[in-house]
């Protein structure tokens, strides 16, 4: 009686327990880690099917899970630094613990791994976006002429614009995209958020990321352009654009947000534009959307 006490309370603290599971989401990935004995996995669509399997059984038994991005490269030099054996499954326990705390993570609630991967992805490179601009941010220094932390002000500006754009973005659902010309590859920001008749509630992470990279735009006089798209029911869904021009963002045209949003960022192909769709010059942000700030 005591024995089958044990092993009934044994499974109820297992549901109390959190847990991570490291996810090796594309098969180049995959391929890197077969390189280690002791990971005996061989087929890439098998193991996608038993770490699914897995999540739905963690599921089915009252256990939260959360799902991290496994980077082998990553995972290789975690192993030199800590002096870890990489080929080793502790090791890899060890590793994933570590993503659990710093590296991007979605949490699983049911939804199959077709969704949760490219999510995840998402958010890995959200957060590898966030990092490089704050990196980028911090090297810039101070004004020569003022002494000013330059990112800091550019930061400060940038959030007063975001704070701007969606005080005057109206009720219904906005969707940002921000990109910004650096090189090699251009950075982006996305922001959602919804908006009732008297409050706006971004999500502050998002938030975050997405003023830090138009910081960095600022900081940097780098060519940048910010899209926004609002949905509201009853209404056809209408997109807005500016232009980052210094400190200031500079409304577009409707011809120019439609060239802007009906272009391939990639190819720089023409795409067909939606049909309900407005495109139209942005709200007037006023005198601090479009001026002031500390010049450098």
């Amino acid at each position: 009686m005591a024995h089958t006490q044990d092993r009934t309370m044994r499974r109820v603290l297992r549901r109390e327990i959190a847990g991570t599971i490291g996810l090796l989401t594309d098969e180049e990935d995959f391929a890197a880690m077969r390189r280690y004995r002791t990971f005996t996995f061989d087929d890439h669509r098998t193991y996608l099917r038993q770490v699914e399997a897995l999540l739905m059984t963690l599921a089915a038994e009252g256990s939260h899970t959360t799902v991290a991005l496994f980077d082998p490269e990553e995972y290789a030099e975690f192993c030199t630094h800590s002096g870890l054996d990489p080929d080793a499954p502790s090791s890899r326990t060890r590793f994933t613990a570590e993503l659990a705390a710093t590296g991007p993570t979605l949490p699983y609630e049911g939804q199959p791994l077709t969704e949760l991967v490219p999510d995840l992805v998402d958010e890995a490179v959200r957060q590898a976006t966030w990092e490089y601009a704050t990196t980028l941010l911090a090297r810039i220094g101070d004004c020569a002429s003022c002494g000013e932390d330059i990112g800091r002000a550019a930061f400060t500006r940038a959030t007063h614009l975001l704070t701007r754009i969606l005080d005057t973005a109206g009720p219904g659902e906005h969707h940002l995209v921000l990109s910004v010309s650096t090189t090699p590859e251009a950075l982006m920001a996305v922001l959602h958020t919804e908006a009732a008749e008297d409050s706006t509630s971004p999500d502050e992470t998002e938030a975050l990321e997405f003023a830090t990279v138009l910081a960095l735009g600022i900081a940097t006089g780098t060519p940048a352009g910010l899209v926004m798209r609002t949905s509201a029911p009853g209404t056809t869904d209408r997109v807005h654009g500016w232009r980052l021009r210094g400190e200031n963002l500079q409304p577009l045209t409707a011809a120019e947000v439609f060239d802007a949003y009906c272009t391939d960022l990639d190819s720089g192909d023409l795409v067909s534009p939606e049909s309900g769709v407005d495109y139209c010059a942005p709200p007037d942000l006023g005198e601090d959307g479009r001026d002031g700030g500390h010049r450098h």
